[in-house]
């Protein structure tokens, strides 16, 4: 059933209003934008909910009237979270709604997405809307220029306020009145002035993640750091059931990421640091969607406000590494060094591939390895560009490195015995600081508890369980403690080199065995800004290192490959092998020349008796020796070979029957001059070690026994 011009509408007071609005469900919508209106602003809560009493009068009866107030507290802005809205728009297209009443336009909608949408179902099913104003029908072209009137100022309203709220709180911003929320390790008094936090323990934490940053380098080098001491991070929480109170968190990179990047802590008043992104908004999360920007992008930074725990330049300092950091971004990954690890390759971070430019992974299954992979993530090729030993190309550098720190006069390694020494001493003030508070706690809980009434049991009993946890963690730090006092702090340099390192240029190369491949890495990077390696030949590999000065030095190396095959003047060497050879040469002999010519082979820098062995017998260019081993017979002698031949057995059978003299010694006798064993080709004698094999093989269940004819 449709509405028509022949309904007559005598069904309330209205002249809009027909039997067939009448016949369906009046929906009342009730909204306010925020829980602080919810319970003070009751007057417009209370005017809402009496458009039921109008709904009686434009002649609904009383059960086809329904509320809906499921969207108190939620802002009108958009519809994610707005579940009444949502059910209103699905009752609307099902055909179940006559009419829609609302206080005013903007509580059903401050954006026009949803405004519309709602009059374009409206309209399509003959539902009515009505306001404080009035009652409309949106298949009228009238009513329907009115609503979208409504609607639009309803939306520009919500954008001129929050415009306005922008606008001051930025100026109260710029002339200093704007109060920002502080992080953890500041307090205000209550005259506004922020100072640092008065506990100990927090600032010496504080302090100690900045400083290890600056040692380490990493945020989840940090992280791990602290786990491994177990030492918590603080946390003033601002709101909830514990606001106000001091808890201590186990560290996370969030945490710890967020300490790093917060200018306050280098005393900057900084406003408007995440700025809205609509493209990265997500439904039902209305603080979703805002981005880290950079310094430049700040809409105020005003330095020098609060107490600074490090300098505006250390600052920049951390950003700049955190951003160095970041290989898991793909523009940074042809740039970003990372940080140095403990791996063996000692130029992981500093080697660019000389084929496509991308930076080489490292790898340490079985021979530590350098290998890229660049061609295959850009352009889909199956295969490495580029996999290089890393002791080969780590070789060469660290040699070059030797040659250019001489008159470098560095004395960056006495700064690292400093640092562990200054290290040690700020876990053991953190470990004192932990024991004194968790004392205090202890003090605290017992304090409490002897106050309490006894007869008063519950209250009693909660405080002895306090008591009791405080005096188990008291118990636990104390443990902890002891077990860091314990642990001497490793010495990564020897005690009895720490005299040379003022000569360090001159001596470092004695003292570079001593050193860890950490240190090792930054002492490298001090000097060192990229390695770039291409494989010119299959053994062959160009080096350019590119100091940073931006001058750089190029060297060729050797690098050992799978075949001899592939290994460059192969041909040459094989044709100098025939000659030598030919000239009555022995393998080891034919070595040390081939390696005074200049030869090389796959595995090493120099010719090897066994490579040479190996291109001779492909060839089958035997020598002397050789050849007699491959006789059967000579003038009434069996070789080891013919014997074994006659008696159906390895060669190995024979060699131990000669060594443990089954063969008598009188009739086996050894060339001198090849090593070959002769044996006598005696008859009987062959017929008693053939018997004696038969024998064997009847013993261990290898000789069939004759069947039975």
């Amino acid at each position: 059933m449709s509405p028509s011009q022949s309904d007559k509408p005598n069904f309330g007071e209205h002249p809009k209003v027909t039997a067939f609005h009448l016949q369906r469900w009046a929906y009342i919508y009730v909204r306010q934008s925020s829980l602080k209106q919810v319970q003070q602003n009751q007057e417009s809560q209370m005017y809402q909910y009496r458009l039921q009493q109008r709904a009686l009068e434009l002649g609904w009866a009383k059960d086809r009237i329904r509320v809906i107030d499921s969207d108190l507290g939620y802002s009108g802005q958009d519809a994610e979270q707005r579940v009444g809205f949502q059910e209103l728009v699905a009752e609307i297209s099902l055909g179940h709604v006559g009419i829609v009443f609302g206080y005013e336009v903007s509580r059903l909608a401050r954006n026009n997405r949803d405004w519309y949408l709602l009059l374009d179902l409206a309209a399509m099913f003959g539902t009515l809307i009505a306001d404080s104003d009035g009652l409309y029908d949106p298949r009228s072209y009238n009513d329907r220029l009115l609503l979208g009137l409504k609607g639009t100022m309803s939306e520009a309203e919500l954008h001129l306020l929050h415009q306005r709220l922008a606008e001051g709180r930025l100026n109260q911003v710029k002339r200093g009145a704007y109060r920002q929320r502080l992080p953890t390790g500041y307090i205000r008094l209550p005259d506004g002035t922020v100072v640092k936090d008065p506990d100990d323990q927090v600032r010496h934490v504080l302090e100690l993640v900045f400083a290890k940053f600056e040692e380490l380098g990493s945020v989840n080098q940090v992280v791990r750091y602290l786990r491994q001491h177990k030492i918590r991070l603080p946390r003033r929480q601002n709101a909830g059931p514990q606001a106000n109170q001091l808890l201590w968190k186990v560290a996370s990179e969030a945490a710890v990421s967020d300490m790093l990047q917060n200018p306050a802590y280098a005393g900057v008043f900084a406003y408007g640091r995440r700025q809205a992104d609509p493209r990265l908004r997500k439904p039902g999360r209305p603080a979703a969607g805002r981005v880290r920007k950079p310094s430049s992008d700040w809409l105020h930074l005003q330095p020098d406000v609060y107490p600074a725990y490090i300098t505006w330049e250390q600052y920049l300092a951390n950003q700049a590494r955190i951003r160095q950091n970041g290989l898991r971004f793909e523009e940074n990954r042809q740039r970003a060094q990372g940080i140095v690890r403990d791996g063996a390759c000692l130029l992981q971070g500093l080697m660019v591939c000389g084929h496509c430019g991308h930076h080489l992974q490292t790898v340490y299954k079985d021979t530590p390895r350098y290998f890229c992979r660049g061609l295959a993530r850009t352009v889909d090729v199956s295969g490495s560009c580029t996999s290089v030993r890393a002791p080969v190309v780590d070789e060469v550098v660290v040699q070059a490195f030797f040659e250019a720190i001489q008159p470098a006069q560095l004395d960056a390694l006495e700064a690292i015995l400093a640092a562990q020494g200054q290290d040690r001493q700020r876990l053991d003030r953190h470990w004192q600081e932990q024991l004194k508070r968790a004392q205090y706690e202890v003090g605290l809980a017992q304090r409490q508890y002897d106050t309490v009434d006894p007869a008063n049991r519950l209250v009693a009993a909660e405080l002895e369980r306090r008591w009791e946890e405080k005096l188990q963690q008291l118990r636990q730090t104390e443990e902890d403690y002891r077990h860091f006092q314990q642990t001497p702090l490793p010495e990564t340099i020897p005690a009895h080199l720490r005299d040379l390192f003022r000569e360090v240029s001159h001596r470092l190369p004695e003292l570079w065995p001593a050193l860890s491949n950490p240190q090792k890495k930054e002492l490298l990077r001090s000097l060192i800004a990229q390695v770039i390696v291409k494989r010119v030949i299959s053994d062959q590999l160009e080096i350019r290192i590119v100091w940073i000065s931006g001058c750089y030095t190029d060297y060729t190396t050797l690098t050992p490959i799978h075949r001899d095959q592939d290994v460059s003047g192969y041909e040459p060497m094989v044709n100098r092998i025939r000659e030598l050879w030919q000239q009555n040469y022995n393998d080891e002999q034919m070595a040390q020349q081939l390696t005074s010519e200049g030869f090389h082979s796959a595995r090493s820098a120099h010719v090897t008796p066994k490579s040479v062995q190996k291109i001779r017998l492909a060839r089958q260019w035997y020598l002397p020796f050789e050849r007699m081993r491959r006789v059967e017979e000579v003038e009434g002698y069996l070789t080891a070979r013919g014997l074994a031949k006659q008696l159906q057995v390895n060669d190995s059978t024979v060699y131990r029957f000669i060594y443990t003299q089954v063969i008598p010694p009188e009739s086996v006798r050894r060339d001198a001059a090849s090593g070959v064993y002769w044996i006598c080709n005696d008859p009987q004698l062959i017929e008693q070690l053939r018997q004696r094999v038969i024998e064997k093989k009847r013993k261990n269940g290898l000789l069939k026994p004759p069947t039975a004819l």
